[in-house]
């Protein structure tokens, strides 16, 4: 892991976790039935440990009150040498990261010349939910406003702040944590997604906060530490261990399947409207499932009519510099087997140059066409298209 500490990767271990919180509250006995089952660090995780690691060293340099400037520099600059996940991207998203930081801070001391930002606060929510701990990334403090800002790296799948209980259980712990030095009278939770651009606060005044998590979360936390409740699906099995094997899951899906033989013709658009959404759970469930048989069978279970064969695969070069030196002593032309040289894509020009420096040099020759026509959920944040018609003249799909 190169560089990054405990205290960046060991997080959300608890069985109450903010980090799982869209799970126990939706689906209380979720959490002890995952309990046991070791968590799998992906590549994604580590980079994303990478990644608040350096953003709290360079928060700590810029921002921190009495800050030991040097050695937060030697250590910047020892982890752009050493850690392995980092890159130029990451580089470019934590600078995007720390620039939406160091303004809430500037907004917050122009409220309030005493306010007040804290790195990495650990925040205790255990008066709602048991055992209930958390790591804010930055809190920060002024004129009866606490804002509890998190960054997310991934930008696989979009986070919003709005209803999130990850980032609500941050600020419910902070303002337990503080309301005693400071008179709060609103908590805002703020996710930061630099890789995807996006910046999204919910504010709320501290009542509000608190009855939710009187009403919502304090009942869902004291089944889930019991081991008690019922199994319900939903957008929340995403992140869940027993995802592929779970019955609730399975029946409410295996429900879905009564319009398998509908045809589409005889259905109304209403009724096309709500298959449209079952159709992304059954999709997102069938590779779950698929992927908890291949586990189980690799491991040595058997899944009855199902094994596992050898996979197809395509032929390579093994020596490429050397394949090319062959070619050449054949007396073969280039063209016969080297591909023209290619401009890299624009994400990787991006990585590799910098964002601004290529703006700067190509300027106007970099274009945005519009995407490709796609049917989402009406709750996505884009905005609606008149008609293909009318938005899309003249493009060629």
């Amino acid at each position: 892991m190169g560089l990054t500490t405990p205290a960046h990767a060991e997080r959300g271990h608890a069985l109450l976790g903010a980090s799982k919180a869209s799970q126990w509250i939706n689906c209380p006995p979720s959490a002890r039935a995952q309990e046991g089952i070791p968590d799998t660090r992906s590549e994604f995780a580590n980079e994303g440990t990478a990644a608040h690691e350096l953003s709290e060293l360079i928060l700590r340099r810029q921002l921190q009150e009495g800050a030991d400037v040097d050695r937060l520099d030697r250590e910047i600059e020892t982890f752009e040498t050493v850690e392995p996940y980092y890159n130029a991207e990451m580089g470019a998203a934590v600078a995007a990261y720390v620039e939406v930081v160091e303004e809430r801070f500037m907004d917050a001391k122009a409220r309030s010349a005493d306010a007040v930002i804290l790195f990495e606060a650990r925040l205790d929510f255990t008066e709602w939910v048991p055992e209930g701990y958390g790591t804010g990334d930055v809190v920060i403090i002024a004129d009866g406003v606490m804002e509890v800002i998190d960054l997310k790296y991934g930008k696989g799948v979009p986070v919003s702040a709005i209803g999130n209980p990850q980032i609500r259980l941050y600020g419910l712990g902070a303002w337990s944590d503080y309301s005693y030095l400071y008179d709060i009278h609103e908590v805002h939770g703020t996710i930061v997604q630099p890789r995807l651009d996006s910046v999204s606060t919910e504010p709320l005044p501290i009542d509000e906060l608190l009855h939710w998590a009187e009403r919502i979360v304090k009942p869902a936390a004291a089944l889930a530490h019991a081991g008690k409740g019922d199994f319900a699906a939903g957008d929340h099995c995403r992140w869940c261990k027993i995802k592929g094997s779970c019955r609730a899951r399975a029946d409410a899906n295996m429900a879905a399947l009564a319009y398998e033989f509908r045809d589409p013709v005889t259905l109304s658009l209403e009724e096309i409207g709500s298959i449209l959404h079952v159709a992304e759970q059954l999709s997102a469930w069938a590779k779950d499932v698929s992927d908890y048989a291949f586990t189980a069978t690799k491991a040595g279970q058997q899944v009855p009519g199902w094994k596992l064969v050898e996979g197809r695969s395509d032929r390579k070069i093994t020596d490429k510099n050397q394949a090319i030196q062959l070619f050449s002593e054949a007396g073969l032309v280039p063209e016969k087997y080297l591909k023209p040289p290619e401009i890299l894509g624009i994400g990787k020009l991006e990585s590799s140059i910098g964002k601004k420096e290529l703006v700067e040099i190509l300027g106007g020759l970099i274009v945005k066409p519009p995407g490709k026509p796609a049917l989402v959920p009406e709750t996505d944040k884009r905005p609606e298209l008149n008609s293909v018609e009318g938005d899309f003249e003249g493009e060629d799909f």
